[in-house]
């Protein structure tokens, strides 16, 4: 390090002369002004100053100078820099970097250099130039791992080799110190061949290869396996090379898998495939083979590009297929076990490393679906027929239905047309129920052939699985191998029967079983279902009905073939509605006899007293006297009327020719549906007494005259009756009974 020169002014007797001039008027506390000064350019000597100058030469002073230029360095802190040990104390070593102090750095970051002394160069890496104390901060410790970092990633670039001291177990591998820098060594990347024990390791001095890193943490994956197999390529080309197929080596078994063994062949790896290693089917290579077993095989195939060597051990063997004994023919029984499950079927080994199918359609004579993988298990000893024998192929074909024979050539004679079996329910499908009768006769029940009276949506509502069924053959089909059974027909068809029971119009009680969508199921008695559409559920008081609720229903149609009944919950009420107004009208009819027999007999008793006579005669003495023919037909159409409203019901729908009137002035109104004794008098009295007066008159007419009789008329609707009574004032009679058979108390259906 470069001393400094320092020059003392007492030692340079021109000092004095280097001050300013005016100083002495500085001294005394005089001044001038700027205004008083004045300063000539032009008269400024400017070497003044060199009157002192040091007795050197140019040479002199150039050859002084480029020495100290030498002496000076430029550093800044983060920079790695070269340094010289200059001494040792208890915890620091002095570090001299050239620069105008020395550094301290720790002991302990020299762990590495056991016999460090004075005098050795160290790198160093400035962390400070100068802290708050004025001193040099070094660091020997960060100096390393940047210097390891650029070796590190230089390896990297280049794939050349470092080395390094293993000095500690992680998880998963081992910490690797690369010049001061941590790395990390996968478990797997130790040695070709797998690591158990990692503790070996540790403490060794290795060599290893970059593999990966990471700049953004400074972290790097190394691997010494890399080198193992770097060396172990050109061997391995060069045993490839010498490779034939159909040549047999001896291996080192090292390694077992699921699917095979890995066997090394003297520096090169081979796979010996699960398949390949006996002609018997094993579940796990580990039921052959065991680690480190020396034994010889045969090379299958082997790709120079992927270097993969494909090995063979039970091609050292005789087929067995070539030892398979001569009598094997079809028709031979065998038995065997259950090596492999298929979904559609088992292989069965009938000789050691001899194997024959049985397909699931040679399990079972009958066509019900099986399933391989329930039917059968592994190792299960079977017996079975050689149904087909092919010995290049190396194919067996096996049946077991065929140890027992066909159902189906007697079926015609144990199950005919006609008679009635018990059988077990083996499955259910949307529309129909799997019966079993014995092994290999199935037969089927269509699901409207479980009950006459009940109609299912799925056959698990009235039968399950497992159950017995008694049912009835009513087909063979021998192409399908099937039996149409049927359930119902064990019974009498109560269908007739029930078309006396709930004949059209009748009543009953139904209660509500479902709703759907456009109606409602319902259970009539006898345990048979109706439909009540959903415009025939309304209430009297508008509202609808709920699941469970029983109500009152007629029928509005039967039908015997297919088994449907149609019902009306709002027909009942109308039509219960309308008799209560008939039997009030006849109520009414009843009274109106009454009174006028009560005026009779008024009449009677004034006629006795004599007060009829007298009467009679102020009307002749007021009126001219009537002739005898007109009074006596005065009296027969009062005789008539009062006979017709007799016998006439109100809502009589009978259609009859109309009786000739002796009058032809007024027509019987109730001929029209709809108009009943009551209403026909209301009219006549509004002037509507003929056929052809009513055919003439406007239904909001008549709906008026109705309202004016009285609210109760107010639901009769007589809309139809202008044209009804215009058929009939034109004598049409057969199509004023045809358009009445389409209404309903005077109202299209």
């Amino acid at each position: 390090m470069i001393e400094d020169q320092n020059i003392r002014p007492e030692e340079n007797p021109d000092a004095s002369s280097m001050a300013p001039q005016g100083s002495e008027d500085s001294s005394s506390g005089k001044a001038e002004t700027p205004s008083e000064v004045e300063v000539v350019e032009e008269d400024f000597d400017w070497n003044i100053g060199n009157d002192y100058q040091l007795p050197y030469s140019e040479e002199e002073k150039q050859a002084l100078l480029e020495k100290y230029t030498q002496t000076i360095r430029t550093f800044s802190e983060g920079d790695v820099v070269k340094g010289r040990i200059l001494g040792l104390t208890k915890s620091h070593a002095i570090v001299d970097i050239n620069y105008k102090s020395n550094g301290l750095v720790p002991l302990s970051e020299f762990d590495d250099m056991p016999d460090l002394k004075p005098g050795d160069e160290v790198d160093v890496y400035i962390e400070r130039l100068e802290d708050p104390k004025g001193r040099l901060i070094l660091s020997r410790r960060k100096a390393r791992l940047i210097k390891a970092w650029e070796m590190i990633k230089r390896a990297y670039e280049t794939g050349e080799i470092i080395r390094g001291k293993i000095i500690s177990k992680t998880k998963g591998g081992l910490i690797v110190d690369v010049g001061g820098l941590e790395t990390f060594l996968p478990g797997s990347q130790i040695d070709v061949k797998p690591i158990i024990d990692y503790d070996s390791y540790v403490g060794k001095t290795m060599e290893f290869k970059v593999v990966k890193i990471n700049e953004a943490i400074f972290n790097a994956v190394v691997s010494h396996k890399a080198i193992i197999e770097s060396e172990l390529a050109e061997q391995r080309e060069k045993i490839i090379r010498e490779l034939e197929i159909g040549q047999v080596l001896e291996g080192t078994v090292k390694n077992i898998t699921d699917f095979g063994a890995f066997l090394d062949l003297g520096g090169v790896d081979g796979l010996l495939y699960k398949t390949d290693i006996s002609w018997v089917r094993i579940s796990h290579p580990s039921e052959v083979l065991e680690l480190n077993q020396k034994l010889n095989v045969v090379v299958l195939d082997y790709d120079e590009e992927k270097k993969r060597i494909s090995l063979g051990l039970k091609q050292l063997q005789p087929h067995p297929w070539d030892l398979l004994p001569e009598d094997y023919k079809e028709g031979k029984i065998v038995k065997g076990k259950v090596v492999k499950i298929e979904d559609y079927g088992a292989f069965v080994e009938v000789q050691p490393g001899v194997e024959g199918l049985i397909h699931l359609s040679e399990v079972s004579w009958s066509n019900k679906p099986i399933n391989a993988r329930e039917y059968f298990q592994k190792g299960q000893e079977v017996e079975a027929k050689i149904i087909a024998i092919n010995r290049e192929d190396r194919r067996m074909s096996l049946s077991i239905k065929q140890l027992t024979e066909d159902p189906w050539n007697k079926v015609d004679e144990k199950y005919p047309v006609g008679s009635v079996h018990k059988g077990k329910v083996i499955n259910l499908t949307p529309y129909n129920v799997i019966v079993e009768l014995e092994e290999g006769i199935i037969g089927s029940v269509h699901v409207n052939d479980l009950s006459w009276i009940k109609r299912f949506h799925h056959p698990s509502e009235y039968v399950n699985v497992g159950d017995e069924m008694d049912v009835i053959v009513l087909e063979i089909d021998k192409e399908r191998r099937k039996l149409i059974l049927g359930h119902k027909q064990l019974t009498e068809n109560p269908w007739d029967t029930f078309e006396e029971v709930f004949a059209e119009g009748t009543s009953h009680e139904a209660t509500i079983l479902r709703m759907e969508r456009n109606g409602a199921v319902v259970q009539l008695p006898y345990g048979v279902e109706g439909f009540v559409p959903q415009n025939h559920l309304r209430k009297e008081d508008k509202s609808y009905p709920e699941e469970g609720e029983t109500i009152p229903v007629k029928v509005i149609e039967f039908n015997r073939e297919n088994r449907r009944i149609i019902l009306s919950h709002l027909r009942y009420w109308e039509d219960k509605k309308k008799e209560e107004l008939g039997e009030a009208a006849e109520q009414e009819r009843k009274e109106v006899e009454k009174v006028l027999k009560q005026q009779k007999k008024e009449t009677t008793i004034l006629g006795e007293l004599g007060v009829f006579e007298d009467i009679k005669k102020k009307l002749v003495e007021e009126e001219p006297a009537s002739t005898e023919s007109e009074q006596v037909e005065a009296k027969k159409e009062e005789s008539k009327e009062v006979k017709e409203e007799k016998e006439m019901p109100e809502d009589s729908v009978e259609v009859k020719a109309p009786e000739s009137s002796d009058s032809g002035e007024v027509d019987d109104l109730k001929k029209i549906e709809g108009i009943g004794p009551k209403i026909s008098q209301i009219l006549q009295e509004a002037g509507i007494r003929t056929y052809r007066d009513l055919a003439n008159t406007d239904p909001e007419k008549i709906r008026e005259i109705l309202l004016q009789a009285g609210s109760r008329y107010k639901m009769h609707d007589p809309t139809t009756w202008p044209e009804q009574a215009a058929l009939a004032a034109e004598g049409k009679w057969e199509e004023l009974k045809a358009l009445q058979e389409q209404l309903k108390g005077g109202r299209k259906k």
